[in-house]
């Protein structure tokens, strides 16, 4: 049977309590808004498969989440997008280093460009009106929140239409051997 799964990554649990927070917050304003309920991340990639074929990924993720040393992620400002997306944004370095992982994450596992994220960001509400995106940026003004990316997870979309988390896979800091020539003399 086809499933859809996606790739993100988790901030710590304590960021993810900030943000589940904030989303009460901007609730108690404006009503119930898309991404209300789900759990903070950054969005990889989704895609969807025969769920005979998840293993296969698996080890794709396992593999590749080897390779990836951990870091330090600072998120620092709120924005938008015109959709009505309202986020949490990474300051410019953290950016580069998670553009870099989704990039390789989305390659490996052949993801097509219509189902990958290109910007990181942690969203805090989807689809939202003019009129509540500038609730939103009066509601949050600043944030200053840092968090080590040390891992990906992979989770499967349940037919309530909420995601929960079936994989993690940590980062092994081994990059991948490159292949060198040499002659056999």
């Amino acid at each position: 049977m086809e499933k859809k799964y996606s790739v993100v990554i988790h901030p710590s649990e304590e960021i993810i309590q900030i943000i589940k927070t904030m989303k009460e917050g901007l609730a108690s304003r404006i009503g119930w808004f898309n991404s209300k309920n789900s759990v903070a991340h950054i969005t990889i990639c989704e895609f969807k498969i025969d769920d005979s074929q998840i293993d296969k990924f698996k080890q794709k993720l396992g593999k590749i989440a080897d390779t990836f040393t951990p870091f330090q992620v600072h998120s620092d400002h709120f924005d938008s997008y015109p959709n009505g997306a309202f986020f949490i944004g990474p300051d410019e370095n953290s950016k580069v280093q998670l553009k870099s992982i989704m990039k390789k994450i989305q390659d490996t596992l052949l993801i097509p460009g219509k189902d990958r994220s290109s910007d990181p960001h942690i969203s805090i509400a989807r689809k939202l009106s003019p009129e509540n995106i500038a609730i939103a940026n009066e509601l949050f003004t600043t944030i200053d929140v840092r968090f080590l990316c040390d891992h990906i997870i992979l989770r499967e979309l349940e037919p309530k239409k909420q995601y929960f988390v079936i994989d993690s896979f940590s980062f092994g800091s081994n990059p991948q051997p490159e292949l060198i020539q040499g002659s056999l003399f």
